[in-house]
Formats: C-alpha cells, structure tokens, sequence
C-alpha cells in the first residue's frame, strides 16, 4: 500500500532520533536542524526556515500552475519525564516526545521523499513543520509571519496520531474535530488584615468559592446538546501559610471546552461576567487573562472527502466519528483561515494514551500517514 518511494527504516531512524532529543515549545531549534539535514537529502524548490521563530516550510513545486495544498506537523515535545527504557528513550531529563509530534514530523518528511521523487503535476506542496503547537501559541506565530502569508493554500491538512483506535485506521470527520479549548486566569486581590481581626480587611476566599462553583454550574457534557461545555478547575493559590494573616489576593486556574467556535465565544462572555459580577459583589479587584487557547478544527466537507478518497484508494479502513474530540488542537487556527480538515491515524489499541509517560508513538504507522498525504497531494495537484 506505501508508496516505491518510501524509505521506511530511514524515516524511522530519524523519528528515534528526534524522540531522543526533544524540545519543549518555542525552543525547537536543534529539532529543526535535524530535519532540515534530512531535508537536505530530499532538498525542496523552496525552503524557509526561522518561520514563527523555529518553523520550517519546505514547498515541491509542479511543472505548472494550479492550486496551493499545506501540510502541517508539530515540532515541540512535553515537560513529562519519560518512563520507558528502550534504546531511543529521551536524552533530556524532564522533557520528552508524549503526543507522537516525532512521528508526525517522520510522517511529513516521508511526503518530502515521495514529492522529491515525484513532483506534483500542477500548483504546490507546501510541508510545514511548525513549532509550539502544545502552548497554542505556534500557529498564531506561523500566520503571522510574513513569509508565510505569501503562500496562501488553497487547501490545508494535518492529521494526529490517536492510541485506542486499531493501527492504520484513519478517523474522520466533517465539521468540528477537535474542541475549542481556552483558559481563564482569575486573579483576585482584596485587603490584607490581621487573622483575629478578618472584618478590617477583604479575604477572596469566598469570592474564591463562589466562582468554582458558578463556573462549574456552565458544565454540560452531553455532546448531543449545543450548550456543550467541560469546566475543569486547574490550579487557585490564595494568601500565604502564614496563620496570623488573613489572606488578601488569590488566584484560581480553569480550562474550557466547547464544540464549537463560536459557543465558546459565549461562554467566554458569560464566564467573564459571572467573575467581574461576584469580585464586585466582594469588593475585591480583579485581573481576567485568557491563556492557550485553541481555535475548534473546523473540517470542510471537501477537504474531508478528499480524505476519505485517499483513504478508499489505498484500501485503508475508515471509522467516521460523530462527536469531536475534547482536547483541544491549534491547527483550528489554520481551518478557520483556509478549507481544510485534521484526521485521525490509529495508533493501536493497546497503545498507551496520549501525554502519558509511557507512551511511544509506533513507527508502523508512518507509512500510512505518509501514503494518505501523499494520496492527498496528488488528488488536488493533479484534478485542480
């Protein structure tokens, strides 16, 4: 089913490598030198590098004009210490590869190979090889840049890599893939007293209580219902361990999620709302940040079905999801801006999951996801 261009055990040595030295988001720069020597063997018509900081694009150009057509993988690792102990286990204590963002990038190096040795007919291929997808933050410095708005896709595609679905399979959807995630700060700050004396000063403690509570009535986790919400607590810090001291600032931490865009717009202005309506009612002032936040993976029906053909063609087996996924995933930042669709590639059953110390990403599926972008990039390249 792969492609006579696939060098499997090469692309495989290079993902050992890069789960060997990972990088956490933003500070990708020897991950980026390690692919850029690989592409140097497969050399692109056009390579930037430096984009959003540590990004890559690397484009294939065909013999005439047509549609544009992306790729994207991920460059950065996790601040999880790995448990296993094999041969290519992490190098950096601390650090290490736990969503498969190594296998990823072996994925799209794997195109590279295929589109070196077979260019497209029409338009281009753009591989981009983005970094700081963890922290939301690196596709909001790659569509920032000025070197990437002038390439302009057409089309723009990603896929992930998913533990608990069999090996090969590839998991669609159309519409919303991934949730929308983002995360609010609540930074409350009273007056400071003297513990025997709590009236001459402002505790948040119950301002403290109430807005957990409030922001916790907003769960709703029924996929089924549009007011679907996940309000998870994350981290509050109040005063100091000091017992004679009643405590006058605190802080408290939640992450949201919604299956749509533009219902976590809502309830973002309800959150927010709620916690300036409670801080007054106190008499407490208050700071409101919002953090990592992720667009929702919108899929467009055409670029799924593109998918799906892909999938078709080469024999592979397809399971369509009716719900998103809840985690969140910034390559909704690219589907908002272009037609485009995120995937999923079964990564075993028995694998264990994601951002867990243990897991390890199966160098039997980079073929796979090598055969469908590729499948892919000839579908647009060739028929537009």
């Amino acid at each position: 089913m792969e492609s006579d261009f696939l060098k499997i055990n090469e692309l495989i040595s290079l993902r050992k490598k890069l789960h060997q030295f990972p990088e956490l988001s933003g500070k990708e720069a020897n991950t980026a030198k390690i692919i850029l020597s690989f592409l140097e063997k497969y050399p692109p018509d056009e390579l930037l590098s430096k984009v959003g900081k540590t990004g890559i694009i690397a484009t294939y150009l065909g013999k005439e004009k047509g549609k544009t057509v992306l790729f994207r993988c991920e460059l950065d690792a996790l601040p999880i210490d790995e448990k296993n102990d094999f041969q290519h286990r992490s190098q950096i204590k601390g650090i290490s590869h736990k969503c498969g963002h190594d296998g990823h990038m072996a994925i799209l190096c794997g195109l590279a190979m295929q589109l070196h040795f077979q260019k497209p007919q029409k338009g281009k291929v753009v591989l981009l090889f983005q970094p700081a997808e963890e922290n939301g933050l690196g596709a909001k410095k790659i569509v920032n840049d000025s070197q990437f708005k002038k390439i302009k896709p057409d089309f723009a595609f990603a896929l992930h890599n998913l533990p608990g679905y069999s090996k090969n399979q590839i998991i669609i959807k159309n519409g919303t893939f991934t949730c929308a995630v983002n995360s609010i700060i609540v930074q409350l700050k009273g007056v400071t007293s003297h513990a025997g004396e709590p009236e001459k000063g402002i505790n948040p403690a119950l301002a403290l209580a109430e807005i957990t509570t409030q922001f916790l009535a907003f769960t709703q986790t029924d996929m089924t219902k549009e007011n679907f919400c996940i309000v998870t607590p994350i981290y509050s810090s109040m005063g100091k361990k000091a017992y004679g001291v009643s405590a006058g600032e605190g802080e408290i931490h939640f992450t949201i999620r919604s299956n749509s865009n533009k219902q976590m717009q809502f309830i973002e202005k309800k959150l927010e709302k709620v916690a300036l309506s409670i801080v007054e009612k106190y008499g407490l002032i208050t700071t409101l940040k919002w953090a990592q936040s992720f667009q929702a993976n919108e899929n467009n029906l055409e670029a799924v079905t593109l998918i799906e053909k892909a999938a078709l063609q080469k024999d592979f087996s397809i399971q369509k999801k009716e719900f998103p996924f809840t985690w969140g995933e910034d390559f909704g930042l690219f589907t908002q801006r272009f037609p485009g669709a995120m995937f999923g590639l079964g990564a075993g059953i028995e694998t264990p999951a994601l951002h867990h110390p243990d897991y390890d990403f199966p160098d039997e599926i980079i073929a796979t996801g090598a055969t469908i972008f590729y499948e892919i990039s000839k579908q647009i390249t060739n028929a537009y």
